[in-house]
Order: C-alpha cells, then structure tokens, then sequence
C-alpha cells in the first residue's frame, strides 16, 4: 500500500526543528527538500536580557506576555548561565501570563506552569482582544519580542495606561547559503517541488531578501504560483500573502507543525 505523500516533494524552509519536520513527512512517503532559510541565535547583547529577568524576579511585572514559546526557551537559558532560573520560574507561577498560541503554553509546561490567559487567536490582534478587559492602567508589562518592535501592541498597552518593559532574547540569521536558496528557487520554478512548508515569518523574509539579492524575483513568483504553499499558522499566512502569495496549506486551529503535516496530507495525499 503506497503511502499518503509517496511522490511529493516538499520543500522545508523550517531550521530549529528542521529534522523533525523532515522525519514526520518522510514517514508519510515525501521526499523532503531541507533549505533552513534562518538560525535563532541567543541576543548578542546580554545586558538587557538579564536586566529584564531582574526586574521580573524581584515582582516588577504584573503580566508577562510570551509571544513564541522559544522567547521563554531563550530567557531560561540566559536565566541559568546568571544563576537566576529557580528565581525566574518562581516569578512566572505568580505573574499573569499572557500566551499567543499553543507553542508558549508549551514552553510553559515544560516548567511545570499554566498560562494565565492564551489569547482569542494567535495574532498580535489576539493578544490586544484578550487584554481589552484587563485592568492594565498603572501595571507594567512584560513583553517578548521576536524579530522587530511589535509597535501596535506597545501602542496598545500605553494607550491603556500600561508601563511596557521590552525584552527580544533572541534573533534570527542566515542560515542556508544564498546560493542554496537560490537553487530551489530554480527548482520551484521548474516545477520541481509540490510544496513549500514556512513556519514562521523570517523565513519567508529571507526567501524573499535572496531573491531580490539575485534578482530572482519573477522566479521565485513563477516558483510559487506552481508550488502548493503552507504555512504553520495564519502570521506567517499574513505575511506570505502580503508578498501576493497564495496559500493553500493552513491549520485552522492547533497551530504545531504536526497539524501543518495532517494537512498537507488531506491536501495532497491522492486519497484526500
């Protein structure tokens, strides 16, 4: 009996868990295609950091609000290389915390804590919706960050009265040489992948950043008109469809990439 995805090529631009995506869809019969578009790297600059999880220890915060479940992963660790990480999980299990979907409650439970509030949906518009009925005039709030200043939710929070503490303990970099991306930017657009997997913004970032770079642009827009696209959950689904792309892969809900895999295979399995 063949299996579901005996056949199909499925590029993965996913780098942290990048073995693992692979091994889930290769047991399903695809060929998987591994180009990490980005590293997550700890924040060069640790000083920050540590100042942020000083103030969390010594009961500065009245919320916290995690993101992505690697923020916490990274402020653990720069946590215990400062001797601080007892402190730190002792601060979490009596401070509001505000989660942006499944991946920082995860990282919560691998503490052994629960999330105060998990947000309506996992969008930074989620995380404003559950926060409108707060009482945050005159608290300070604890926000991790990813990638860039997250401008709308700061807006929101001191429009409300909210002191914002800021803290970004991680960043993202090259991963995969230019000259690899570029490949399989030829490779799509000769029709050579079935799908392209992204689980988180930057990816599609950098995809973007090489093809500019080589001025592969109509390529890469020719790569992905016939290639299936995924993507993890509706963020990175946003940004891939403010680029003009169409995607044609998302979880409606449980946004993991276990979910991301049943669905490319309901997709694209010939039995449906």
């Amino acid at each position: 009996m063949a299996l579901p995805l005996a056949g199909i090529t499925v590029a993965l631009a996913e780098g942290r868990q990048l073995e693992e995506l692979a091994e889930m869809l290769e047991r399903e019969g695809a060929l998987a295609l591994r180009c990490p578009m980005v590293n997550i790297l700890d924040a060069p600059d640790t000083a920050p950091v540590l100042a942020w999880l000083r103030e969390l220890v010594t009961d500065r915060f009245a919320y916290v609000i995690l993101m992505t479940g690697e923020a916490l992963r990274r402020l653990l660790g720069f946590a215990e290389r400062a001797g601080l990480r007892d402190d730190v999980i002792a601060a979490l299990r009596i401070t509001r915390t505000l989660t942006r979907g499944p991946k920082p409650v995860r990282a919560l439970k691998e503490i052994g804590l629960a999330p105060f509030k998990i947000a309506e949906a996992p969008t930074t518009d989620g995380v404003i919706a559950s926060l409108r009925q707060e009482p945050l005039r005159g608290q300070t709030v604890g926000l991790t960050l990813y990638a860039e200043p997250n401008l709308p939710l700061v807006h929101f929070l001191e429009e409300q009265g909210a002191t914002v503490r800021t803290v970004m303990p991680y960043i993202y970099a090259p991963a995969a040489d230019a000259q690899r991306v570029g490949q399989l930017i030829e490779q799509m657009a000769d029709g050579k992948v079935d799908v392209i997997v992204f689980t988180s913004s930057p990816q599609v970032d950098r995809l973007y950043e090489v093809a500019k770079a080589q001025n592969a642009l109509p390529a890469l827009q020719q790569g992905l008109a016939r290639t299936r696209v995924a993507a993890v959950g509706p963020v990175v689904a946003e940004n891939l469809r403010a680029q003009g792309v169409r995607v044609d892969i998302c979880p409606e809900h449980g946004f993991v990439m276990r979910n991301l895999v049943r669905q490319i295979k309901r997709v694209l399995s010939p039995s449906g």
